[in-house]
């Protein structure tokens, strides 16, 4: 079911830009919704009890987004998942409207593992060469392996570009016994 996820949040992308809301706000308000919904079995009940007058689910969506300050847009969107009895589907709407939204911006997202921590300009560094490589905007998350003995491993989406010193000697490896 990934194209149900697909197709709603390629649709609020449009509505996003269309709208020019602010990305970031979006998402959080979306996100604050899957929280509420994780944190209170009683509103994932009445939301998703058909029962339940279509009109009452809308009165309580209204409070709740007036309390949270949360953009109409999204409003709308949770109105209309609701009514399609679709929002569990919202975590993969969330995750795939990033995606989206990073495509139609231009962004890739970068994970970088490396041996030691590092410092802020090898960071700009880094992400300046993925950045030429891809010639997107990088967005980078960092995480720490020293089984790599040194250098990095760069990932971005299925890709792997691997300058750790370990690899290297795999490769060197490979290549005495082949």
């Amino acid at each position: 079911m990934a194209s149900v996820a697909s197709t709603y949040a390629r649709a609020f992308a449009d509505v996003v830009f269309s709208a020019h809301l602010d990305a970031g706000r979006a998402i959080d308000g979306l996100r604050r919704i899957v929280a509420l919904l994780s944190e209170s079995p009683e509103l994932r009940r009445v939301w998703g009890n058909p029962a339940v007058p279509a009109d009452q689910k809308r009165k309580l969506l209204d409070a709740i987004v007036q309390r949270e300050a949360i953009d109409r847009q999204v409003r709308n969107l949770i109105a209309v998942l609701m009514d399609h009895r679709r929002l569990s589907f919202l975590p993969r709407i969330i995750e795939q409207l990033k995606k989206e939204l990073d495509a139609r911006l231009g962004f890739t997202e970068a994970q970088i593992s490396s041996a030691r921590e590092l410092a802020d300009p090898e960071k700009r560094a880094m992400e300046a060469q993925i950045g030429k490589a891809t010639g997107k905007k990088v967005r980078a998350s960092y995480g720490l392996d020293p089984s790599l003995l040194g250098g990095a491993v760069v990932r971005i989406g299925s890709t792997i570009y691997d300058g750790s010193v370990k690899g290297q000697l795999e490769k060197i490896r490979e290549a005495i016994s082949s």
